[in-house]
């Protein structure tokens, strides 16, 4: 993904317009105004359905190519997502859900400006990753380049099986500078992430899914139930139990291993003793909460 602006500011004009601001509320669930939702370029579009946000890329007619105001849209939304939202459903508009950098948003490239619109994405791309809420991603179409680099930054990665991905930076003389030589690696291994770069080889659905690009794999048009699904699913979750496995779970993979034993018997600890847990784990002792059963024959 090509890096060469000049360090944008939260001041700069024309990188954040929140004139035309797009909140949709949908009508069957409780609604949320828009002065819950920060600042939005329309580029970006929200819907609150009750505890889940699906936020959408909203710039089909370029298959949703990130340009910097809808990168710092994203960072605006992530930092201080709506009150009452504690899971977040993330898809493009269209048939694609992103193609990676907007390269007409480019200017002549610089090593200075180059350097710091690269860290600017790994700002934005770690408010996602190690931020409040969990994100389930809605694939499809195309995931290349820039795309391929804020998927890997969610945390669960619904597939349909329009979705193909493609790390074309190789055949144009540049390289990473979104988190992706970081993250890429530990989805697929290095061995594929160069051969991608390397080769211009593009995964579709089947092989993305094996290699690891994605835990879910569906039917065209299935994808986005699925991730709302899913999201409402991780929204029910004890809060300490969301922020254990968002914020202590990628650093214990990180460390070593008594490093790790020692992080997880902390979090352990606090995790149960919450108000909520405790009371979970009441219910269950009681009968009151569902057991663990096998998964049905169709489940994905």
């Amino acid at each position: 993904m090509t890096r060469g602006l000049p360090r944008p500011g939260r001041s700069d004009p024309g990188i954040c317009d929140t004139s035309l601001t797009l909140v949709r509320i949908v009508s069957n669930v409780s609604a949320m105004t828009p002065a819950g939702l920060p600042d939005l370029p329309e580029s970006l579009s929200v819907e609150v359905r009750g505890p889940v946000a699906l936020v959408r890329l909203n710039r089909a007619r370029k298959r949703n190519a990130l340009d910097t105001t809808t990168v710092l849209g994203l960072e605006a939304f992530f930092q201080a997502p709506p009150e009452g939202v504690r899971a977040v459903v993330l898809t493009g508009d269209g048939d694609h859900f992103c193609s990676g950098l907007d390269l007409s948003d480019l200017t002549a490239a610089t090593v200075e400006g180059g350097l710091h619109h690269s860290r600017m994405w790994h700002r934005v791309m770690g408010a996602l990753q190690l931020g409040r809420v969990p994100i389930i991603s809605a694939l499809k179409g195309a995931v290349v380049g820039g795309g391929l680099e804020l998927a890997s930054a969610t945390h669960v990665r619904v597939a349909e099986r329009s979705t193909f991905y493609a790390l074309p930076e190789g055949q144009r003389g540049l390289f990473l500078g979104g988190g992706g030589s970081v993250r890429l690696p530990r989805l697929i291994g290095a061995a594929r992430m160069i051969d991608m770069m390397l080769t211009g080889r593009v995964l579709n659905s089947d092989e993305g899914h094996a290699a690891g690009l994605s835990q879910y794999l569906v039917e065209p048009g299935e994808g986005l139930a699925l991730a709302l699904d899913l999201a409402a699913k991780a929204a029910s979750l004890a809060p300490m139990t969301t922020y254990a496995v968002l914020q202590a779970l990628p650093r214990i993979a990180e460390v070593g291993p008594h490093e790790g034993y020692l992080l997880e018997s902390l979090m352990a600890a606090v995790a149960s003793s919450s108000e909520d847990a405790q009371a979970r784990m009441r219910e269950f002792l009681e009968g009151r909460a569902a057991r663990v059963a096998a998964p049905a024959q169709e489940a994905r």
